[in-house]
């Protein structure tokens, strides 16, 4: 039994290998007589895959993120975006890939004050799309939402807030006026699924005269706060020098009510005593009147005689 099966098994693989090959000879004889013909079979092939590879294997890189539409599937995918990593569509379907991360753009705006005034304003504005919202958007603006939502956002917000500043104010409070324009204009944008982070006024152009007038107003608002300043500051010293000589005043008069003669003399003869105790030989002279007190000189010292007298 086992040697019928084996017989068996062994004339099934020898007409296999038979078939084989007379399957590759005669696919063998089939190029030779039509090699033109696989060639240029060949290179068609490889054109339509070298064609359609962007649009059947799209990548979407770090920090971007991928919109779905499918020609006969409904349309544009608003509910699902596709994260990064390698994805494989339908070649007749469309991929379209947006950056997500915050981009900066620059731009430029000539609007007018509220006293008719015009200035040239150099914005830099840092954006990007809502990720979550970002079929939408494709779907209703497209990839050009920069210039469809975010320059007229920045443009309506600008003219509106500057139109209410003259040109004076506009210059020196930028700070408060570029957190109202970035304040408005992203409530703006984001009703349109796109976000606004920041606006920076990088210049503001206006005649030389009038910047000039404005430089020279600041510069003599600053000297006389400067000067005023001084003026305090002398004030203050003299309200000092002041209430010091009334203390030395009021001093003086105390010490000067409780210094009476028998004090005085009684100080007098205290000190006397203290200086008699001394080792030192001394002279003393006794003062005159009642109120004459004795004077000690050390003999020690030499006493200076009057020369030429």
């Amino acid at each position: 039994m086992k040697a019928l099966n084996r017989a068996k098994i062994n004339s099934f693989l020898d007409a296999l290998r038979q078939r084989l090959r007379v399957f590759f000879e005669h696919t063998r004889d089939h190029f030779q007589e039509n090699r033109a013909r696989w060639i240029i079979s060949v290179l068609i092939f490889l054109l339509l895959v070298a064609t359609l590879w962007p649009s059947v294997f799209v990548t979407i890189h770090a920090g971007e993120a991928g919109v779905y539409y499918k020609r006969f599937g409904g349309g544009t995918i608003v509910d699902k975006v596709y994260g990064e990593g390698f994805n494989v569509i339908a070649p007749w379907d469309i991929m379209t890939v947006y950056n997500v991360r915050f981009q900066t753009n620059e731009h430029e705006i000539d609007v007018l004050t509220n006293k008719g005034m015009q200035v040239h304003i150099k914005l830099a504005t840092t954006y990007k799309p809502e990720y979550e919202t970002l079929g939408v958007l494709h779907q209703k603006v497209g990839p050009d939402y920069y210039h469809k939502i975010i320059v007229p956002a920045v443009e309506t917000t600008v003219r509106k807030l500057v139109g209410k500043y003259d040109v004076e104010e506009l210059y020196i409070t930028q700070k408060d006026v570029l957190q109202k324009l970035t304040n408005e204009a992203a409530a703006y944008a984001n009703d349109k699924y796109v976000k606004i982070e920041s606006l920076q006024i990088t210049k503001i152009e206006m005649p030389p005269k009038i910047k000039e007038a404005i430089e020279k107003k600041q510069e003599e608002q600053q000297l006389s706060e400067a000067y005023q300043y001084k003026l305090e500051r002398e004030k203050k010293e003299a309200e000092r020098k002041e209430i010091e000589a009334k203390g030395v005043q009021l001093a003086n008069s105390i010490i000067s009510s409780s210094l009476t003669d028998q004090i005085l003399r009684w100080k007098g003869i205290e000190a006397t005593l203290d200086v008699s105790k001394s080792q030192n030989s001394k002279i003393v002279l006794f003062g005159s009147g009642k109120t004459g007190l004795p004077l000690l000189f050390d003999t020690n010292t030499a006493i200076p005689t009057g020369k030429g007298k």
